[in-house]
Formats: structure tokens, C-alpha cells, sequence
């Protein structure tokens, strides 16, 4: 058995069939399929079909599937998040996924412990419903400009909030999807964290984030100027082989997928070249490909 981590990206998951073959040429070991706060009308069965008769022909795994939007109000934009989590539960073994992941949601504006009552109530419904087809939930901690006082989306960015999180939902397939870039915006370190929570680490999104000190020491953060950047792998402030040496630590045997679209500099027509480059990076820090040890 081949004990490395795979290296992997996202892709939304309309666009799955049409965009992964185009991609299968740079490397890629995983894909993270992706839906912006519904899976609409897309035939989830079908799909999982399409994107298996796909990958698993190169021997590359679909690690999660995941829904990004606000399943605690069902209002607006959001009325079919949580019915979306439902059906991506359901169908995750289709496409080979042991892993369902999003946003927890938020009662909007509010403090992030008024959110935890209703977070029980849903995530404890979804996570028995995962347990029973053998899925595992893990939260995004993206604070999408929200604060513990304020937001829209989701609570699961703050340490203190997650220990609020898993002692209303105790449930052992409830866990993170954790990145470094999100913890570094609010100017959180990265690695203790991690040697604390990798245990509830279930999937790593490959962003990173680079921090202009010097203009934190002379403006702070709430002045005009911008003081911190998302990142894709490779451009950023961490040492993905730390990373990835306290996952090994921690019997981590999943996948970092990057988190592409959000750097700077590699966007637009260098979005790719960004993207391969953190592949080779990843791959790298990792300790390069599985060498099998002598009979």
C-alpha cells in the first residue's frame, strides 16, 4: 500500500466532467468537488457515474464532496443548502468519497455562541445521517469576514468555537477541514494549532497566506491597508513539510487538495501555472513520490 499523502485540487462540481480530463496531464492525485451553496438540479448519480468512469481508470480518488453555504437559515440563496447536504450525504460513496464538507452556516449577525443551539440540531440530524453510509462531516474554517460577534456563513474559524462545536455535536465523524491561510488572516499560527487539532482534521485544503508584518506593526489591522494575503502553496509564509510532517505525525491519511483562484499574483492566465507548481511543491514537502523499502 502506497502510504502517501495525495496531492490533489478543487473543482466545482457542474463543471467536473467537463474541466478534470483537461487536468489529469499535470498530476493530480485527488479532486475536492465543489457546490456553491446548492447542487441545483445536477443529477448527483449520474455524475459520480461520469467522474468514476473518469479517474478511477488512473487511479485517482474523488477525497470529498463538498456544499458552501448557509444550511442553518434556509433563507434566500441558501434554501436548498441544507436538503444540498442531505443529497451530497446520500450520494458521497458514488464518487468514492468518504468525506462531505462545508460551511456550519450561522444565525446571521449573530454571535457565534447564539449559533450553537440550532448547529446541534441540524448537525447532529446530518451527522447520524452521514454515520449511517459511512461519511465523515468536516467543517471549513473559513471566517468569510465574519467575527465572533458578526457574519453570514459559517462559525467553524476559531478554535474556541470548535471546542463549542464538537461538544454539542460529540459525534466521532464530525471534524475540520483546516487550512493554514484561513488561521493566518486572523493572524493565528498555524502549527500549534495544528499539533493540538490534527486529530480532528479529516481534510486540509492546500491555501496559504502570506502576513506584511511591517504594516501590522505601523497601521494594525483595521486601518486602509491590506495586511494579508491568500496564497496558493508554494507562494506563501508556511513550511508545508512542517505541515505535513504533523499530519504523518497524527496518522493523517488523506489528501491536501489547493484551494486555487484566490493568489494575487497567480490568478487569471497564470491560475494554472500557480496551481502546478503547488503540485510539485506539495509533492515535494511530502518527501517526493512512495519509495517501497527493500524485502
Amino acid at each position: 500500500m502506497n502510504p502517501s499523502i495525495r496531492i490533489g485540487t478543487l473543482v466545482g462540481g457542474h463543471d467536473a466532467v467537463r474541466v478534470i480530463p483537461q487536468m489529469l496531464q499535470h498530476g493530480f492525485e485527488s479532486f475536492n468537488l465543489t457546490f456553491w451553496q446548492s447542487t441545483g438540479n445536477l443529477d448527483l448519480a449520474e455524475t459520480a457515474k461520469r467522474v468514476r468512469d473518469i479517474v478511477d481508470e488512473q487511479g485517482i480518488t474523488i477525497s470529498a464532496v463538498s456544499v458552501f453555504g448557509n444550511p442553518l437559515t434556509g433563507t434566500g440563496d441558501n434554501a436548498d443548502t441544507l436538503a444540498s447536504w442531505e443529497r451530497v450525504i446520500d450520494h458521497a460513496q458514488l464518487f468514492g468519497a468518504d468525506i462531505v464538507s462545508g460551511f456550519t452556516g450561522r444565525l446571521t449577525n449573530q454571535p457565534i455562541n447564539e449559533s450553537i443551539p440550532r448547529f446541534k440540531e441540524v448537525f447532529g440530524e446530518l451527522a447520524r445521517r452521514a454515520a449511517d453510509r459511512g461519511v465523515r462531516i468536516a467543517f471549513e474554517n473559513c471566517d468569510m469576514g465574519g467575527t465572533w460577534q458578526t457574519g453570514d456563513w459559517n462559525i467553524a474559524h476559531n478554535p474556541t468555537a470548535w471546542e463549542m462545536m464538537f461538544n454539542a455535536v460529540p459525534d466521532e465523524n464530525v471534524g475540520l477541514e483546516w487550512e493554514p491561510c484561513h488561521q493566518m488572516v486572523s493572524l493565528i499560527d498555524p502549527i500549534p494549532q495544528l499539533r493540538k487539532w490534527a486529530p480532528k482534521v479529516f481534510h486540509v485544503h492546500g491555501k496559504d497566506a502570506t502576513i506584511a508584518w511591517d504594516i501590522v506593526k505601523e497601521h494594525g489591522v483595521h486601518g486602509p491597508h491590506e495586511f494579508v494575503w491568500h496564497r496558493t502553496p508554494g507562494f506563501g509564509d508556511s513550511n508545508w513539510a512542517d505541515i505535513i510532517t504533523i499530519l504523518r505525525q497524527n496518522g493523517y491519511q488523506g489528501t491536501i487538495d489547493i484551494e486555487g483562484w484566490h493568489d494575487p499574483v497567480y490568478r487569471d492566465e497564470l491560475e494554472m501555472t500557480g496551481q502546478v507548481h503547488a503540485l510539485n511543491y506539495l509533492k515535494h514537502c511530502r518527501g517526493g513520490s512512495f519509495v517501497p523499502n527493500p524485502v
